[in-house]
């Protein structure tokens, strides 16, 4: 059995903790902050035994150095290929691992596209997928192409349906804003986004999603839906030739939404 806790940071970070019944620690997913952390693990009179990173960015890095200060040689796990300091248990290429202390099973997936070395870990039927996946939404193309992005969207959306989306940010609300604007008669979106408003106005986190949700609500994960392709030929005045162009397509009007 794994618990996991939201540990809000920032503006509109999560930083997620992990822990099975069995353990007397934890572990976390891109600690931006470590004080939140530091603080969580005092009040639950527990010891961080491990950290997860999915990218470079100082949102989901900024607390990894000053954790490992507090809390000891932990094992930092995170993509190589982004050079992030403090990771000392470096991903290339591995598909599989197991997480030192807590003995859990996690899948690697490689998902370039918000960055060029972004991964996401699969633990039992949680994903979490740093800034890759939103709830309504996905990242937006710092480094990789839309090509990209698409891709590494598709392959999480095969995922079981039932898997539990933990992303990294609670753009929720903003994200289905723009999803009713390229699909309005999505009537699974209007009811999800009224339960969003009523988690929000309680102050209660709107994730985990679900990958089933997603495939229901979120427009990068529905970019062959008629409807959307329809009115994205309106807005940029050009006919939809396929699936690929109506995802670039779309991330260019969110990102001037």
């Amino acid at each position: 059995m794994l618990n996991i806790t939201p540990l809000p940071a920032f503006n509109d970070n999560y930083i997620w903790a992990l822990q099975t019944e069995q353990s007397t620690g934890f572990y976390v997913v891109d600690p931006g902050d470590a004080q939140v952390v530091i603080e969580y693990a005092s009040s639950k009179n527990l010891t961080l035994q491990g950290i997860l990173i999915t990218h470079h960015h100082h949102d989901h890095t900024g607390g990894i150095s000053a954790l490992i200060q507090h809390f000891g040689d932990i094992p930092v796990y995170g993509p190589d290929s982004e050079n992030i300091k403090g990771i000392n248990r470096p991903i290339t290429t591995q598909t599989q691992l197991t997480l030192e202390g807590i003995g859990l099973e996690v899948e690697i997936m490689q998902v370039p596209g918000h960055t060029l070395g972004h991964i996401a870990y699969v633990i039992a039927d949680a994903l979490f997928c740093g800034d890759t996946l939103f709830s309504g939404g996905c990242g937006r193309l710092f480094e990789g192409t839309a090509e990209q992005m698409f891709d590494s969207l598709s392959r999480l959306s095969q995922l079981a349906d039932d898997t539990k989306v933990y992303c990294t940010h609670e753009y929720t609300l903003a994200n289905l804003r723009f999803a009713r604007a390229v699909e309005p008669n999505n009537q699974q979106l209007q009811q999800y986004e009224q339960q969003a408003i009523q988690l929000r106005e309680k102050n209660v986190a709107t994730l985990p999603s679900s990958i089933a949700q997603e495939k229901a609500i979120n427009p990068f994960l529905r970019a062959d839906c008629t409807e959307i392709q329809q009115n994205l030929a309106v807005q940029f005045q050009q006919p939809i030739a396929n699936t690929l162009q109506s995802f670039a397509l779309l991330r260019q009007w969110k990102d001037n939404f």
